[in-house]
């Protein structure tokens, strides 16, 4: 199967600078407004399975309510434990006024 460019969200349904939660294709995805633009990636945490959307988030940075690992949102690294895997991305543009990824 073809990867194609996905409509998820209407940039302007966004929660401005922070991280708003979308369901797509059976997907919890989590969609960051940093400082450097749009970024997507799951919503859970690859540690326990925490939902990313109800963490802390600086503008760069999303931390895991759960146990406060940390992941760079605009690359998902991750940048402090108990986090030591990185978040699965999704490729990512703005078209059109949407938010779209790669899928």
């Amino acid at each position: 199967m073809n990867k194609q460019w996905q409509t998820i969200i209407a940039v302007s349904e966004l929660e401005s600078k922070d991280v708003t939660q979308v369901e797509y294709s059976k997907l919890t995805l989590a969609v960051y407004d940093t400082v450097d633009g749009v970024f997507v990636s799951n919503a859970r945490c690859p540690h326990a399975g925490a939902n990313l959307c109800d963490g802390y988030f600086d503008g760069k940075n999303i931390e895991c309510p759960l146990h406060q690992g940390l992941f760079d949102a605009r690359t998902g690294v991750a940048k402090a434990a108990p986090a030591t895997r990185s978040l699965k991305m999704y490729e990512t543009r703005i078209h059109d006024g949407d938010v779209q990824i790669m899928f």
